[in-house]
């Protein structure tokens, strides 16, 4: 099998090789990529909160290094096998987000728990807490937990602060687990466009976190973690002050919904620049107003839209999804301005669903390619 290093690694610091490429092709600016990263250490710094951001935006042992080289106390992971492949390169203070219930995957866990250094994870059932503590003792092992908390779109968490202190009382009473905290994501609200809609709807979301916050304390389970928000809502939650840490993540990359938001309320620029894009080519000119690209469904994600120019082709041209293979750019006269093998690079609609198309991100300098890094946790869904 021909991988991307096969490909392309004889381009590796040519100058202006990113111009030669195998497309379609996952394409990462890394002077912008360690920019963003720069940018939101500081900005938890600064708030003094500490950042654990979220790694299945990326699924990559080499940005998650970035990411706490620069400050992050950690990343998170989405499901177990993330976090065994990040743990598995080095990286440390993981937070599994997402309940871990099957019998397998509480396992896996115990198992990750012996070797993972600072490893934490959400439950949000007692039933789940009593088998993982069987399992943890079995395995020798302890496990810091988070309490999951639903916010409000019944995914996951505890649905009532009642049920969040019945849950840590199982928690205290398990030798094998040790209680840090709760998690609150407020996943619905990320994309909310306007700044004052969504600041208006995290803060009374909010309203009900320190709610539960209030019951747990009372009960004697003040939580020293209180982990949640995203890259939509980082400023919000950092003026509230309700978090200690931040688990945004696709701030590293930005894409077409988070460019779409106004995510200071100041207007302007976006706080961090788009450093992720899929290069494609065109293979067909044959119309005047259209031309076909080899980037269809299996190259972009579908669930946040359509992507959008770059550069190569004109800023206005609209794209249409024609199939698994090519999409078109629309646009007068587009036909005549552009010929097959032209390159286009587009800003993805989604970036988590995107990357995990990919093997590989070809990490650029300008135009040159400087490295191949690989999606390291692409595909580990479970």
């Amino acid at each position: 099998m021909t991988t991307d290093r096969d490909l392309h690694a004889h381009l590796i610091g040519q100058q202006g090789s990113r111009a030669d490429l195998n497309t379609p092709v996952l394409v990462l600016d890394v002077e912008a990529l360690d920019r963003n990263i720069v940018a939101m250490a500081a900005l938890a710094a600064h708030h003094g909160v500490a950042l654990r951001p979220h790694a299945k935006t990326h699924k990559s042992i080499d940005i998650a290094l970035r990411q706490i080289k620069a400050g992050a106390v950690g990343v998170c992971c989405a499901k177990i096998g993330e976090a065994e492949v990040l743990a598995g390169g080095g990286v440390t203070g993981i937070l599994i987000t997402s309940p871990v219930a099957a019998p397998a995957a509480i396992d896996r866990l115990a198992a990750l728990a012996v070797t993972a250094e600072g490893l934490m994870a959400v439950v949000d059932h007692p039933g789940v807490a009593e088998r993982l503590q069987a399992a943890l003792a079995a395995a020798e092992a302890r496990l810091d937990v988070i309490i999951d908390i639903d916010p409000g779109i019944a995914r996951t968490g505890v649905a009532s602060a009642e049920a969040a202190v019945a849950l840590a009382k199982v928690i205290s009473a398990s030798p094998n687990l040790e209680y840090q905290g709760v998690q609150f994501y407020c996943g619905s609200q990320q994309h909310i466009e306007s700044y004052t809609d969504r600041r208006a709807a995290i803060v009374e979301r909010t309203a009900y976190l320190q709610s539960v916050i209030a019951a747990l304390a009372d009960a004697g389970f003040a939580p020293e973690i209180i982990t949640g928000s995203g890259t939509g809502t980082h400023r919000i939650d950092l003026d509230l002050g309700t978090f200690t840490e931040l688990q945004a993540g696709s701030y590293v990359f930005m894409d077409k919904q988070y460019g779409d938001c106004d995510l200071t309320g100041e207007g302007g620029e976006a706080p961090f620049e788009v450093s992720l894009a899929v290069d494609a080519r065109v293979v067909s000119a044959n119309h005047d107003g259209l031309v076909t690209i080899d980037a269809g469904y299996k190259s972009l994600s579908t669930d946040g839209g359509v992507a959008v120019v770059q550069r190569g082709a004109p800023a206005t041209a609209f794209f249409a999804f024609m199939g698994d293979e090519h999409a078109a750019l629309i646009a007068p006269g587009i036909g005549a301005q552009l010929a097959p093998g032209d390159p286009v690079s587009l800003t993805v609609p989604h970036c988590d669903p995107t990357v995990n198309l990919y093997d590989s991100y070809h990490v650029v300098a300008g135009d040159t390619l400087v490295d191949i890094w690989p999606v390291s946790a692409r595909g580990r869904a479970r």
